[in-house]
């Protein structure tokens, strides 16, 4: 088990690579993290959702993502209050405490879990999360101790020389441990290293004197690491690119923004800006395309967009004859309206959308997870993606379609084909779909 002294350490990354790594010596090998919190996700071929992280290091080791690969995800919803995810399915939502009480019926399934991938694998490599020096959280921890714990593992300890400090994170973190949980820890690796790694020796000295811990290597600072999909929201301000480009895209970055890596392609192309706009800031007016993105709480981020004043910069983009774009959330603010009636996203309400798409949602249902094939109406071209979302969108411009999937119509236009949105991530990996749009 890889544990961190922090989150975005660099966890998630170190798995994939050792997970390739041993694939390319002969072994089986499976990820797994047993609790995971993200709003970045991906759809297993069971039709259930897992971290996006999890995707990445399955697809590293050769195999399709399972939901075994990460039984509790929690997608928050609110500063306070998150969905429960277990095993791919939405078992409720839960505030911060009452979660800390809800953690110790859930290990059970963790072990499940882990025991399946452990029958079919000569090693599983488990990630943890945040860190296990969190001894305010450690009651019927899961996710890292108590379920290294639970399961008889060792544990390796990650720290990030890069953001400073790694000496007193991983001295820390080690003093906070009690001694049956420091007895698990077989040393530790330095991440993001930059320069000379000699000048480190007196830093391994430093933690070996305090702590008998090992060393185990000094891993180099990794710049393409921004090319893969970034699963904590903490890095999704970083994903810009250059704006001095042929094509200028701008993406408000809303409070609860969710499964930005759909942006991935588009942020490769060497011609394209891609500007994360952050909150208090105008919406840049000589944009060419606006992407509304997704977002785990419509209603509490159309509000959030109008605090912004974003609205007023969306409807003044379109009328200097601007694009706009919005995926999954992003196509329900579209509408006219948006609808949560029973609460399932935070608050029972309702508001008016942006008013650009003649549409209507109600979030209400079973949650839509599934991969999905089909074309581009306006192109012809291939689209492949999956679909990951509550809610039922009615009105006119369902007669307008966006994409052709199977036998049926999925998303909308307006007239004229300027404002457009639908339901299904991952669209721009599909190389002629997105040089098309461009």
């Amino acid at each position: 088990m890889l544990q961190g002294t922090g989150s975005d350490v660099g966890k998630s990354l170190l798995v994939a690579g050792l997970g390739r790594a041993y694939v390319r010596r002969g072994l089986t090998v499976r990820p797994f993290k047993p609790q995971n919190m993200s709003n970045n996700a991906a759809v297993t071929a069971e039709g259930g959702e897992i971290g996006r992280a999890q995707a990445l290091q399955a697809r590293a080791c050769g195999v399709p993502p399972s939901v075994d690969m990460n039984p509790v995800l929690l997608k928050p919803q609110t500063e306070t209050g998150a969905q429960i995810v277990v095993r791919g399915r939405v078992r409720g939502n839960a505030t911060a405490r009452d979660y800390q009480r809800l953690k110790a019926e859930l290990l059970p399934a963790v072990l499940a879990s882990f025991r399946r991938l452990s029958a079919g694998a000569d090693l599983v490599l488990v990630e943890g999360a945040g860190s296990p020096a969190e001894v305010n959280l450690r009651a019927g921890d899961i996710a890292n101790m108590g379920f290294a714990e639970a399961a008889g593992l060792p544990v390796v300890l990650i720290g990030d020389i890069d953001r400073g400090g790694v000496i007193a994170s991983i001295v820390g973190t080690w003093t906070l441990l009690p001694a049956a949980e420091r007895r698990r820890l077989k040393g530790y690796l330095i991440n993001k290293f930059r320069g000379d790694v000699s000048l480190f020796d007196g830093g391994v000295a430093a933690i070996g004197e305090r702590t008998g811990l090992p060393c185990l290597g000094v891993v180099p600072y990794f710049p393409d690491a921004v090319r893969l999909p970034p699963e904590d929201a903490v890095a999704v301000l970083a994903r810009g690119t250059a704006a001095d480009r042929a094509i200028r895209i701008v993406v408000p970055v809303l409070s609860r923004i969710a499964n930005y890596d759909d942006l991935d392609p588009l942020l490769a192309e060497p011609d394209v800006s891609v500007e994360m706009v952050p909150a208090g800031r105008a919406l840049p007016g000589d944009a060419d395309l606006v992407i509304l993105p997704g977002s785990k709480a419509t209603l509490a981020d159309l509000g959030f967009l109008r605090a912004q004043g974003w609205d007023i910069d969306i409807a003044a983009h379109v009328r200097r004859g601007g694009a706009v774009l919005g995926l999954c959330g992003g196509f329900q603010m579209l509408g006219r309206q948006v609808r949560d009636p029973d609460g399932i996203e935070g608050r029972p309400g309702e508001a008016a959308g942006l008013g650009l798409l003649e549409i209507e949602t109600e979030l209400a249902g079973d949650k839509a997870l599934a991969p999905v094939e089909g074309i581009d109406i306006a192109s012809g071209e291939a689209v492949r993606g999956y679909e990951m979302h509550v809610g039922r969108t009615t009105g006119p411009a369902l007669a307008r379609p966006m994409l052709r999937l199977g036998d049926r119509g999925e998303g909308a236009m307006a007239a004229g084909g300027q404002v457009a949105g639908c339901y299904v991530h991952g669209l721009f990996a599909a190389d002629g779909f997105r040089n098309g749009l461009l």
